[in-house]
């Protein structure tokens, strides 16, 4: 059994990229709708929906299909313009030994699309434990959009580029609270490696602070994130790194139920960062801070969303590209802008296929107050995920229990 709430979105309404049933419409926050359970079965059919809980014994297939387009027009000294385009599979076989343990295992497949090699081609594994609105996941985590940051605290573009995250992770989904603890372990190091370690986690929370059945959702998150380099059995002379990054604001949404207009949201956010490496010169700042204010009409055609960047020397290893105050291109290397001011423009639309497919479209036009130059990316994304029931087990004898 896998549960999962509608809590408040983080800046960006990314359910397309996290549900269970990216084509099927759900409600926005906690207070809209109970726990569901990911992975319930349809009695009309094999097919999985997500009102009936998984019973002891099931022996399930599942799929996710991920097709992306991203063209990134940039022209700016702090993240040149490229362009992601490929398609992502992971076909997995799901066992549950109890209602509550959810045992995942399959293959995923990754193919650049201009690229006749597969980028990447790894195993898969998953063990989720659920005991009420908790959770305990082990190997493959829920990755990138679902621990729920905003975009200066961990890259959208995470989605396509770094698809798997692997370790541990605990996760409360309650009505009024959710927490996601996680570490990431990114990379192994062996005796006489000739390279470091390197681990990143964090906590992502935010806590409603509104009435149940108000017609606005008030919250108030928290974030945090960590990245380490280092190790000590490399043959590497090579100092460690590390850095830490936080975010606290508010987030607010007025539920207007029009027919064209159906709820305007706010989402304020303070921004820090700090370099606790022991070593000079791994990062360019010690110090840095930012203030982040978004604005959004969420309305039948497509939700417009209005934001603003205020960043002093802020870095964030795991963070969106145009967020950082030093820069990540090829050509200039070296380039910093210690006091970035962006205005930035989001239109974006989710296209209903079926309850299990959806076509996400967004146009992104960024305005750099300092440099005066406005860039702007186009991005399609295909989003598949279904689960077909093979049969139950359960009155077999296991071995164990």
């Amino acid at each position: 059994m896998l549960i999962t709430v509608g809590e408040a979105r983080a800046q960006v309404d990314n359910r397309a990229f996290t549900s269970p049933t990216p084509g099927r419409p759900t409600p926005r926050t906690a207070s809209d709708y109970p726990l569901i359970e990911e992975g319930a079965i349809d009695s009309t059919a094999t097919t999985i929906r997500a009102e009936e809980p998984a019973k002891a014994g099931d022996v399930r297939v599942s799929l996710h299909a991920f097709v992306f387009f991203k063209d990134n027009e940039y022209f700016n000294k702090i993240i040149e313009g490229y362009t992601l385009y490929g398609t992502q599979l992971n076909p997995q076989l799901v066992y549950y030994p109890t209602k509550d343990l959810r045992l995942e295992g399959g293959v995923f497949l990754w193919k650049d699309f201009g690229n006749p090699v597969l980028q990447q081609v790894r195993p898969t594994f998953r063990a989720t434990w659920t005991r009420g609105k908790q959770q305990i996941i082990l190997g493959n985590i829920r990755p990138h959009l679902h621990h729920n940051y905003i975009e200066p605290m961990f890259n959208f573009e995470r989605v396509m580029l770094n698809p798997l995250e692997e370790g541990i992770q605990v996760r409360y989904n309650g009505t009024r609270l959710f927490v996601d603890q996680w570490v990431d372990w990114q990379r192994q190091q062996y005796r006489y490696s000739n390279y470091q370690e390197e681990v990143a986690g964090g906590v992502s929370s935010s806590y409603r602070i509104s009435p149940d059945g108000s017609p606005w959702h008030v919250a108030v998150p928290f974030q945090f994130t960590a990245t380490h380099r280092g190790g000590q059995i490399d043959t590497l002379d090579r100092p460690l790194r590390t850095s830490f990054n936080e975010a606290f604001g508010l987030e607010a949404r007025r539920r207007l139920n029009g027919k064209d207009v159906r709820a305007m949201r706010f989402n304020g956010y303070v921004l820090g960062f700090q370099n606790y490496s022991f070593t000079t010169g791994q990062f360019p700042f010690k110090y840095g801070r930012a203030l982040y204010l978004n604005a959004t009409v969420e309305s039948r055609f497509a939700d417009v969303m209005v934001s603003y960047w205020q960043g002093s020397r802020y870095i964030a290893p795991l963070g969106g590209d145009f967020f950082q105050s030093a820069s990540r291109t090829v050509s200039n290397p070296d380039f910093l802008d210690r006091n970035r001011q962006l205005v930035m423009v989001r239109l974006m639309r989710d296209i209903r296929i079926s309850d299990a497919a959806s076509l996400t479209a967004r146009v992104e036009p960024v305005f750099d107050l300092n440099a005066r130059i406005l860039d702007y990316s186009l991005a399609m994304y295909l989003n598949f995920r279904q689960e077909w029931l093979l049969g139950n087990i359960g009155k077999r004898v296991r071995v164990g229990q």
